[in-house]
C-alpha cells in the first residue's frame, strides 16, 4: 500500500461462494470418478486431469462480453446461483498442533498485546473525545493519512479467530472496540460517518487533491465492523456499520459517473465488495448500488474481454476490486464479473507470479506479462504480502464456482511459501515484502511502531488458517490441504480427523469419527506437483484406481466409525525458470520453494524492520552460479541426513544449502543463473 440476522455458516458459505452458471462449469468440468457403490470394496474410477486454460496476452473477448462490457449504466436485480462447493463455518474446523495452529498462537498473542485503548485512540480525538494512550507508531500514527486501517483488520481478525476458538478474551476485546467505535459515531453525528480521520479528507478527495486513500481505510473498517456480525454475532457492530454505509452512499450519490471514475484513479481498495457483502446480510440492492459505484470501468473492461492490461497499476489496491467483481457475480450472475474475476486469477497465476506464489514489485505491476525477470531487476521489494493475501481470498471464490484442483495447488503454494514464511516465530511480527533479490532477507513490522498495510491483512490471514482445509458440495467432503485438523460436519453428522507431518512427511491419515448410515464422497485432492508412485489406502487395502496427479480422487461409500483412508502424496524435486529467462531457476520440492542459505551479517535494527530489504545498503554477499551435475537434479542436490526437509548441493565451485523459504531467517537466494 503506497503513500507514498442470518444463520452465520449458512451465511458465510454465501458470502464465500454464492454461485455460479453453466458458462463456468463448462469450462472447468468436475473431476469425478466412475461411481462404484458397496462397502470397504467400493473403489473409484478417476477422469483424466483438465489441462489448465491457456491464458494469451490479446485473447479475442469472450462472445458474453464487448470490447466495452462495461460501459452504461448498471443495473442489478437478486439471481444468486448455487455454488458447486461451500467452506466450512470456522467452528466446524478445530487446528491441531502444527504450523498452521503454531502460526494462529503467535498471531493471537501478538492480538492481545495491543491495547484497546491504543487503538481507538485516533477515532476518538476525530470525534472529540480525550483520550490519554499512547499512539501507536507507524501507519496508525495520529499525523499519517492511513490511520485507522489496521483496526479494521483487527477486527476482522478477532471476529474470525472467535468463531474458529471460542476465545473469550478475543472477543471481549472486539466487543469492546465495537463499542468504542460506536461511541466515536454518535459523538461526530455526522450522518453516520465515522473513522480515525475526519470527513474533510472525503473533501480533499472530492476535489482531487492529494491524500491517502481515505476509501481504501474505510473499507477496512466496514469489513471489520461486518465481520464482528457475521462471525460474532455482534449487532452493535451491524448498526454502525450500516449507517457508516448510508454515509458512503450519501457522498457518492452526488457524484457523477465521470467524476466518480475520476476519483477511482485513488487508491481505493475493496470498497465494492464490503458494500456488496452487507447487501448480502441485509437483503438491500441500495447497498448493491452503493457498491457499483466503485467499479472502476478502465480496470475491470480489459479483464472481461481477456485482456491484460495491468502494467503500471498498484496491484494491492486493484486485486480487493476484483474480489469485489466475484461477490457482485455471485449476487446477479452478471457474466461479466465472473469474467473479470476469472482472467485475472488467470493472467496473475499463469503469467505474473514468483515460485512462492506472489506477484508484482515496489506494489505495482511494472512490466507486460511474462517478464518477471525483467520485472525483478526493479527493486527488491518483491511480492506485497497484501497481494498474496487478497489473491488466496479471490482464489476461495473461484474454487467455489467450481472445485478445480488448480486453484487449491495455487492457493498452497501462497500458504506454506508466502504466508508462512512471513511470520516470524514466537513475536507473531511480519513482513510486508518477500524479496526474490540475491542475499535478501525478511525484515518485519515491530511491536507498535509501524502498523503497515500487510501488518493488517497478516493479523486477519493467520486468524483464519483452518479456512480452506476442507470444503463441501451436497454429496461429499473436499480435502484440499494436508494439515492436522479435525472437521465436524455439523449438518450431516460427520466427524472426521486428519493427521499429518506433512511437508515434513508425504503422508497424511484420514480417520472417520462419525458417519451418517447413507452414502457419501470424500475427495481426496492429489496435488499436481506429486508423481505417479502417489497412492491410497482404504482401511489399509490399496485401491485399484489410478491415483492422477491434479485431480480429485472420489471415494464414494457408507463410510463408518474407525474407517481409515491414508494418502501418500510423493514429494520431488523440480525447477522453475522465469518465462524471460530461462536461465533464472527457483527449486521447488512439492510444494515448497527452496531458499540457498547464507549468513545474516552486518544487518542492523533499521534494515532488518524496513518494509523491504534494501540489499545495496547490506554488506555484500556473493552468489553462486550453478551448474547441473548429472541428468536429475537429484543427481547433484542431496537430501542433508537429519535435517528434514533440507539439501546440499554438490559438485558445485560453491556448494550451498537449501532449506524452505517459510523456515528461512537468514539471507537466502531463490532464484539461481543456471549454466
Amino acid at each position: 500500500m503506497t503513500r507514498k440476522t442470518m444463520d452465520r455458516r449458512t451465511f458465510t458459505g454465501g458470502l464465500l461462494c454464492a454461485s455460479v452458471g453453466a458458462s463456468i462449469a463448462a469450462d472447468y468440468p468436475i473431476r469425478a470418478d466412475a461411481q462404484v457403490t458397496g462397502g470397504d470394496a467400493a473403489l473409484p474410477v478417476q477422469s483424466a486431469p483438465l489441462k489448465p486454460k491457456a491464458v494469451a496476452q490479446n485473447k479475442k473477448p469472450s462472445p458474453l462480453v464487448e470490447d466495452e462490457p462495461f460501459a452504461g449504466d448498471l443495473t442489478f436485480e437478486w439471481h444468486e446461483f448455487a455454488p458447486r462447493a461451500w467452506p466450512f463455518a470456522p467452528a466446524e474446523v478445530e487446528l491441531s498442533p502444527g504450523p498452521l495452529q503454531q502460526s494462529r498462537d503467535w498471531n493471537t498473542g501478538y492480538m492481545l498485546r495491543i491495547a484497546n485503548d491504543r487503538l481507538l485512540h485516533n477515532f476518538r480525538l476525530t470525534a472529540g473525545i480525550a483520550s490519554t494512550a499512547k499512539p501507536l507508531g507507524g501507519w496508525e500514527s495520529p499525523n499519517i493519512e492511513l490511520r485507522g486501517h489496521f483496526v479494521g483488520h483487527y477486527l476482522s481478525a478477532a471476529a474470525i479467530l472467535y468463531a474458529s476458538t471460542g476465545n473469550e478474551a478475543i472477543r471481549q476485546k472486539a466487543d469492546a472496540l465495537v463499542a468504542g467505535i460506536a461511541e466515536c459515531q454518535s459523538m461526530l453525528n455526522n450522518n453516520g460517518y465515522v473513522s480515525a480521520f475526519p470527513s474533510e479528507f472525503f473533501d480533499r478527495l472530492d476535489r482531487r487533491e492529494p491524500v491517502w486513500a481515505p476509501f481504501y481505510t474505510l473499507h477496512k473498517v466496514m469489513a471489520g465492523l461486518l465481520d464482528m456480525h457475521i462471525y460474532a454475532g455482534n449487532r452493535q457492530a451491524l448498526d454502525v456499520v450500516t449507517r457508516l454505509a448510508g454515509w458512503v452512499d450519501a457522498w457518492t450519490a452526488t457524484k457523477s459517473h465521470e467524476h466518480m471514475q475520476d476519483i477511482l484513479n485513488t487508491e481505493f481498495g475493496g470498497m465494492n465488495e464490503v458494500l456488496y457483502n452487507l447487501a448480502a446480510v441485509a437483503k438491500d440492492k441500495r447497498w448493491v448500488r452503493t457498491g457499483d459505484r466503485f467499479t472502476k470501468t478502465k480496470f475491470f473492461n480489459p479483464l472481461a474481454s481477456n485482456r491484460d492490461e495491468l502494467k503500471g497499476l498498484h496491484a494491492n489496491t486493484h486485486m480487493p476490486q476484483v474480489v469485489g467483481a466475484a461477490r457482485r457475480f455471485e449476487l446477479s450472475s452478471d457474466p461479466r464479473f465472473a469474467a473479470v474475476s476469472r482472467f485475472f486469477w488467470e493472467t496473475i497465476a499463469e503469467t505474473r507470479t514468483y515460485a512462492p506464489g506472489g506477484s508484482a514489485n515496489t506494489e505495482s505491476w511494472l512490466t507486460n506479462a511474462n517478464h518477471i525477470a525483467l520485472e525483478m531487476k526493479a527493486s527488491s521489494h518483491h511480492q506485497e504480502c497484501c497481494c498474496s493475501y487478497n489473491m488466496m481470498k479471490l482464489v476461495r471464490h473461484l474454487f467455489c464456482w467450481n472445485p478445480d484442483p488448480r486453484y487449491v495447488d495455487y492457493y498452497e503454494r501462497n500458504l506454506l511459501n508466502h504466508r508462512l514464511g512471513a511470520i516470524e516465530p514466537e513475536t507473531g511480527h511480519t513482513t510486508y515484502f518477500l524479496s526474490m533479490s540475491p542475499a535478501a532477507w525478511k525484515t518485519t513490522c515491530t511491536e507498535d511502531e509501524t502498523f503497515w498495510c500487510c501488518t493488517g491483512t497478516a493479523v486477519e490471514e493467520f486468524a483464519k488458517l483452518n479456512d480452506s482445509i476442507y470444503f463441501h458440495d451436497r454429496n461429499g467432503i473436499y480435502v484440499n490441504l494436508f494439515a492436522n485438523s479435525t472437521l465436524h460436519w455439523k449438518d450431516r453428522s460427520i466427524k472426521l480427523k486428519q493427521t499429518t507431518k506433512f511437508p515434513e512427511s508425504d503422508r497424511t491419515l484420514l480417520e472417520i469419527e462419525a458417519a451418517p448410515s447413507e452414502t457419501w464422497s470424500m475427495y481426496l485432492r492429489i496435488p499436481a506437483w506429486t508423481s505417479q508412485d502417489a497412492s491410497v489406502r482404504l482401511n489399509g487395502q490399496a485401491i485399484d484406481a489410478a491415483v492422477m496427479p491434479g485431480a480429485y480422487l472420489r471415494l464414494h461409500r457408507a463410510w463408518k466409525a474407525g474407517d481409515r483412508v491414508e494418502l501418500t502424496v510423493p514429494m520431488r524435486l523440480t525447477t522453475e525458470a522465469l518465462a524471460d529467462d530461462l536461465r533464472q531457476q527457483a527449486f521447488v520440492y512439492g510444494p515448497l520453494v527452496l531458499a540457498g542459505q547464507f549468513p545474516k551479517t552486518g544487518i542492523g535494527f533499521d534494515l532488518e524492520h524496513n518494509q523491504g530489504p534494501e540489499i545495496q545498503e547490506a554488506p555484500a554477499i556473493e552468489i553462486p552460479a550453478l551448474k547441473a551435475a548429472g541428468t536429475e537434479l537429484a543427481d547433484w542436490i542431496k537430501p542433508v541426513a537429519g535435517q528434514p526437509l533440507t539439501f546440499r548441493t554438490t559438485a558445485q565451485a560453491t556448494d550451498v544449502t537449501l532449506k524452505p523459504l517459510n523456515q528461512s531467517w537468514e539471507r537466502f537466494a531463490v532464484y539461481w543463473k543456471m549454466s
